[in-house]
């Protein structure tokens, strides 16, 4: 078999591919960037083994069984019965040098410029056309389209996104959670057969694994060779890594990721196609932190990206609940702009009959009864000081006490005779029905253009259980996401000043497709700081600073019940998109001042927050947490030192500030304007009682940095510049 070579290079990265003469092209290499390729191709293929093939084809971008994998196949369908085992005839393989400058895009070194590479290929009944793009930073996007060709219906079963793995690749780790406790970390070996997580919950869920992550065992943070993939999608998804004992052709194991249709809800007759969501492949030789680096810089270099500095938020939620009143919350806004909060967000609470959460979903017209003046008392008076305004709306939910359900009952996504099970007293809204959707977009359009809010909170409080689109009797979870997708296009093309936040109970729809439509994801419902802390680390693997709201909420945790002094919850919600949740009209004139040191450090930190490259400690204490953001040229750093929990350590010891250049000098200062943390010591280290101290990058990167003996629940924040 003859064949060709196709190099997409970028950021110390590389992906090389040969083009046979016939059948899809194959990844010879998907790793770091080579400085020659000479020779690949002759010393990639495999041997036969006994038993086996007699003469192994290596596996495509589409494994199939017509290649000998016997693994999850990248297509499956069938028409109308007919099995599809596809033997795909290319038809052409272009490859376009993308329209961006490379240099210095991401980890591991100035890199190319990235690449562009679409295949079309052809076999009975179905054309294909895939799709990779080597982003400048590193980053791999890859998606297929698919268009049925036969007379017959093609009913598809999974179109998944593969890439190889090498046999190096020997640990696989990803997340879970539950609501309040997303991203929760996990890991194992990665063995023969398969990690699969699937996800039916028809929104991407609180257990989403966010970045399947498989790598050389023992990797971390800061070390370590890893591959990983996401699928940006906000419906059913599934990822998975494989390893077989044959191998995978060339390779020694797969990663994949796509979106999971059920049974019979992706129909195309013929000439209509189907498009998978980008997939996400991101490699580094630097561990999970390399890796992220990657996503963030790419994310940061789209055009859509917020562009101005990201607003102190106060969010009404838990200063208020449901007890909407006018004289309260002007109160609440004198006392936010006081203090310097640029973003005042009302929640929940101010529609047609909603006094708690058992009534109002989908009655979206504003409550005369509580606003006799409609919403323009309060939103002018916010103005009025300064701040901007934001409002809170769950467009895809329905209370079955509502006028909404009442006139419409059958625009339940359920079936015609029945409701699925309750979750928060709601149930979906079926937006693939075009009357529906018109309903929602007209009456968000109303608001958005009365009230002119710059802000959106757009939530989605509940799993799709039973998710049937009545009108056809089809499952509906794909095209009620696709109607999802095109209700914000459509409000966004209507009003494009207007800034959209994704929550969905938290973190439960946090991903790059819902990424591609809104400014900013809410990592959690929980405010409290040491659930913050973690969850804000592992949403960090795919989502920069900048994206992820993190609020300073109230002494009791609305959530855990747990109690922790303002300092810590301040420097928490330093390193996000920081807000306030919180009755602040009720704080002390200490706490207040405290507020304001807190916001002016945020507002001083935040071109560095929202630039730089995240890193973390792999700390060798469970009962300590370090997290940095480092500047892109290493000028500047600040990390957040965290004590979670008591140690068996009667000191911390010398911990190691990663990321930082080792040949430039550091000025080392506290910042305290969050307060001092408690400590519990005779003495501290002697350059801690010193205002600033310098020390090499080399010192502080590989001998560390002697911390106080911290209390639990206490954090210090150190702010580093060359000098």
């Amino acid at each position: 078999m003859t064949h060709r070579s196709v190099e997409l290079r970028a950021a110390g990265t590389a992906l090389v591919l040969a083009v046979p003469d016939t059948g899809l092209p194959h990844v010879l290499h998907w790793g770091a960037d080579l400085a020659g390729t000479a020779g690949l191709a002759a010393v990639s293929a495999p041997p036969a083994a006994n038993n086996g093939l007699d003469e192994p084809v290596p596996v495509s971008l589409l494994p199939a069984q017509a290649e000998g994998w016997r693994g999850h196949p990248g297509i499956s369908g069938h028409h109308e019965g007919r099995a599809t085992f596809p033997r795909w005839t290319v038809q052409e393989v272009v490859v376009d040098p993308l329209d961006q400058d490379g240099r210095g895009g991401g980890p591991g070194g100035d890199g190319g410029r990235g690449g562009a590479l679409t295949v079309t290929a052809r076999t009975a009944g179905l054309d294909l056309r895939s799709q990779i793009r080597m982003e400048a930073s590193g980053l791999l996007r890859v998606r297929h389209t698919v268009t049925n060709t036969d007379p017959a219906v093609w009913t598809l079963d999974s179109l998944l996104a593969t890439m190889p793995l090498p046999r190096e690749a020997g640990e696989v780790l990803d997340l879970t959670g539950r609501w309040c406790r997303e991203r929760a970390p996990q890991r194992q070996e990665l063995t023969m057969g398969t990690r699969l997580r699937a996800s039916r919950r028809g929104r991407t869920g609180h257990d989403a694994p966010l970045v399947l992550t498989a790598g050389a065992p023992g990797f971390g943070f800061g070390h370590g060779e890893v591959w990983g993939v996401h699928t940006g999608w906000s419906g059913d998804h599934v990822h998975l890594a494989e390893r077989l004992p044959e191998g995978a052709g060339q390779a020694d194991g797969v990663l994949a990721g796509g979106e999971l249709t059920h049974p019979g809800e992706v129909r195309l007759a013929q000439g209509e196609h189907y498009t998978t969501p980008w997939v996400y492949f991101s490699w580094s030789d630097r561990g999970l932190d390399g890796m992220s680096q990657r996503v963030h810089r790419w994310l940061r270099s789209r055009a859509s990206h917020p562009s101005s500095p990201r607003p102190v938020v106060l969010n009404t939620w838990e200063a208020v609940y449901f007890d909407h009143d006018l004289d309260t919350l002007t109160r609440l806004a004198d006392t936010a702009a006081a203090i310097g909060v640029e973003r005042f967000v009302l929640d929940d609470g101010w529609f047609r009959g909603r006094r708690d959460d058992t009534a109002g979903l989908g009655d979206w017209t504003v409550d005369t009864e509580v606003w006799p003046d409609g919403l323009h008392p309060l939103f002018d008076h916010v103005r009025s000081l300064g701040m901007q305004v934001g409002l809170w709306v769950e467009p895809e939910m329905v209370n079955p006490d509502s006028d909404l359900a009442r006139a419409h009952p059958d625009w339940f996504l359920a079936a015609p005779d029945r409701l699925p099970p309750p979750s928060r007293h709601q149930h979906l809204l079926d937006l693939a029905r075009p009357e529906a959707f018109e309903y929602v977009f007209e009456h968000l359009d109303a608001l958005l253009t009365e009230y002119r809010p710059d802000h959106v909170k757009w939530d989605h409080n509940r799993d799709l259980l039973e998710p049937l689109h009545a009108p056809t009797g089809g499952a509906g979870t794909h095209h009620h996401t696709l109607a999802v997708y095109a209700l914000l296009d459509r409000l966004r093309a209507r009003h494009p000043r207007v800034e959209i936040e994704s929550c969905s109970s938290g973190g439960g729809r946090v991903d790059l497709g819902i990424l591609e439509r809104t400014d900013r994801v809410w990592a959690s419902d929980t405010n409290d700081p040491l659930e913050r802390l973690a969850i804000q680390r592992w949403t960090g693997m795919l989502i920069p600073p900048e994206l992820v709201g993190g609020h300073v909420g109230g002494p009791r945790s609305h959530t855990t019940g747990r109690l922790t002094d303002l300092s810590l919850r301040c420097l928490t919600s330093l390193v996000a998109h920081a807000g306030i949740e919180w009755d602040i009209t009720g704080c002390a004139p200490r706490e207040l001042e405290v507020l304001a040191g807190w916001i002016g450090l945020y507002r001083e930190l935040r071109p560095l927050l929202h630039s730089g490259d995240l890193v973390h400690a792999d700390a060798p204490d469970p009962a300590e947490q370090l997290d940095g953001v480092v500047a892109p040229d290493g000028s500047e750093a600040v990390f957040l030192y965290a004590r979670l929990a008591t140690s068996a350590r009667a000191t911390p010891g010398r911990v190691r500030l990663p990321g930082l250049r080792e040949d430039l000098t550091y000025r080392v200062r506290r910042r305290e304007e969050a307060g001092p943390p408690g400590t519990t010591q005779r003495s501290a280290p002697p350059w801690y009682g010193r205002e600033k101290v310098e020390v090499s990058g080399a010192v502080l990167a590989r001998s560390g940095l002697q911390l106080p003996n911290l209390d639990p629940a206490q954090a210090l924040l150190l702010h580093l510049t060359a000098v």
